[in-house]
């Protein structure tokens, strides 16, 4: 399949998991915000534009610090979701596509919260520069896994399990200690329209039963797209584990990676750099 049909065809699939996600996925910590703040020198009242708002995780915590924001969100339950969940804060939602979607007023913020890899690299970085005002910023950040000295040993114990379905660790692929997340400075500012003017890491840890942790997995594309055995099989095996601990959880070890980029002056980036 071609990358950009496989890529589509995964970022459809979280429009599945609109209840689970909300439940299950980790709320950012309150210092990323405080810091984006602090590094934008944003002021209430102030517009900004969310990229692929899910259901309203990273938007929350930005209503109520007094911006006026405007979330574009492709998946109609995640864009239900989410008007549902940010109901009374001013917060407008529009369903459809970022490359596509053209905003009423440019914007001071153009934030992306674990969605931006997912918005085509052909013209996501010339769509944000569009949309802001001149001297505007981009931030993107996710939420991903990390392994810290001393976490659980789960994690390394269940690879069994993926490989023996066949769903083991790609080449490359390792277990990011905290502070050790890749970021994306050199994507942004190889597209020549922005500036990377801050990177900070942020790490926290949550503590999952056995059905919120799978369902949990089932918040991931590969997981969703997973063929139903192999799910089963996985799932059935978390389970049976996780029922021989003392206190039946397993803890997970989140990191997040913000990346603050300030608008440049030039129109468009080198042909081909998204």
């Amino acid at each position: 399949m071609h990358p950009e049909e496989e890529r589509e065809r995964l970022r459809q699939t979280f429009n599945q998991a609109a209840d689970s996600y909300d439940r299950v996925r980790p709320d950012y910590p309150d210092a990323l915000f405080d810091d984006l703040v602090a590094l934008t020198g944003l002021a209430p009242g102030d517009h900004l534009i969310e990229v692929g708002c899910a259901t309203g995780k990273a938007t929350r915590p930005l209503a109520r610090r007094g911006f006026r924001i405007t979330c574009v969100e492709l998946g109609a339950e995640l864009a239900a979701a989410a008007r549902a969940n940010l109901a009374g804060s001013g917060v407008e939602v529009v369903h459809g596509s970022f490359e596509e979607w053209r905003p009423d007023e440019p914007a001071r913020l153009v934030y992306a919260a674990t969605a931006w890899h997912w918005i085509d690299p052909a013209v996501r970085y010339q769509r944000a520069w569009q949309a802001l005002h001149p001297g505007g910023y981009l931030a993107i950040w996710g939420a991903g896994q990390v392994f810290p000295a001393g976490g659980d040993p789960f994690f390394e114990e269940l690879q069994e399990i993926y490989d023996e379905i066949g769903e083991g660790q790609r080449p490359g692929e390792g277990r990011p200690r905290p502070g050790e997340l890749t970021d994306n400075r050199a994507d942004i500012e190889a597209s020549g329209l922005f500036e990377v003017t801050a990177v900070r890491h942020y790490d926290w840890e949550r503590v999952y039963g056995a059905d919120e942790y799978i369902e949990l997995l089932d918040t991931f594309s590969g997981h969703l797209a997973m063929p139903g055995w192999k799910r089963e099989r996985l799932y059935t095996e978390i389970r049976r584990r996780l029922a021989l601990r003392r206190d039946h959880s397993v803890r997970r070890g989140w990191g997040a990676v913000l990346q603050v980029a300030r608008r440049g002056d030039r129109v468009s980036g080198p042909a081909g750099s998204g």
